[in-house]
Formats: structure tokens, C-alpha cells, sequence
């Protein structure tokens, strides 16, 4: 597996996550095919260039909680998470995943999308 090709997938996948709603980096991963690689995906996500038309901060840890390192990159992604109307908790950085969870939804998605 190419790893250009891999971030391109984990790109796709992550601009299908709908406005509003989140999904895991093990989310992310799975649905690229390749379960078990959730810090790959931190690993594309940090990767971005910026002005990046992907919406990364849509990718949270399964614990529902905003992992960005710093205080900055986790305000800034708190910020845009609740523009969207998803509620963050201000002082866990948790998201209600019953609530928001996009993994089902993308994964209809790519199955219409596949042959």
C-alpha cells in the first residue's frame, strides 16, 4: 500500500463525513478498508495542507473526544465542530458519539459508490 494513495483514501473518506456530524480515526480507517490503522489517519489528517478542502477537524478518538495537540489546534477544531451545530463538551472536548456518529452514514456512502 502505497502511502500517497492510502492519505488520498483516508482524504475521500473524510469528505463524505456530512456537515454536523464527526466519525473516529478507527472510523476513518475502516472504512478505508484498513481496520487498525486509526493513527495513520491522525498521521493524513496532520499531513494537510493548509487551505485543504477536507474537512479534518469532522475526525474525532473514539472516545468521542477532541485529541489535537495543543490548546489552539483543539479550540480551533472545538470552534468549527460547534459552527456546525455539534455540541462539544467545554471542558472534556467530548462529543455525544450515539449522537453524531457518521461511520453508518459514510459507509452507505461508499457502498452505492462501489461495484
Amino acid at each position: 500500500m502505497a502511502v500517497h494513495n492510502f492519505y488520498q483514501q483516508i482524504y475521500e473518506v473524510v469528505k463524505l463525513i456530512p456537515r454536523g456530524m464527526v466519525m473516529s480515526y478507527g472510523g476513518v480507517a475502516r472504512q478505508c478498508g484498513h481496520p487498525g490503522l486509526a493513527r495513520s489517519v491522525g498521521y493524513a489528517l496532520h499531513a494537510l495542507q493548509p487551505g485543504a478542502r477536507v474537512p479534518w477537524w469532522r475526525v474525532i478518538n473514539s472516545a468521542g473526544r477532541i485529541s489535537i495537540p495543543g490548546a489552539e489546534a483543539s479550540d480551533t477544531q472545538r470552534s468549527k465542530l460547534q459552527a456546525e451545530g455539534v455540541v462539544v463538551d467545554a471542558e472534556t472536548l467530548r462529543v455525544d458519539m450515539r449522537a453524531y456518529d457518521a461511520e453508518m452514514i459514510v459507509y452507505e456512502k461508499l457502498r452505492r459508490r462501489r461495484p
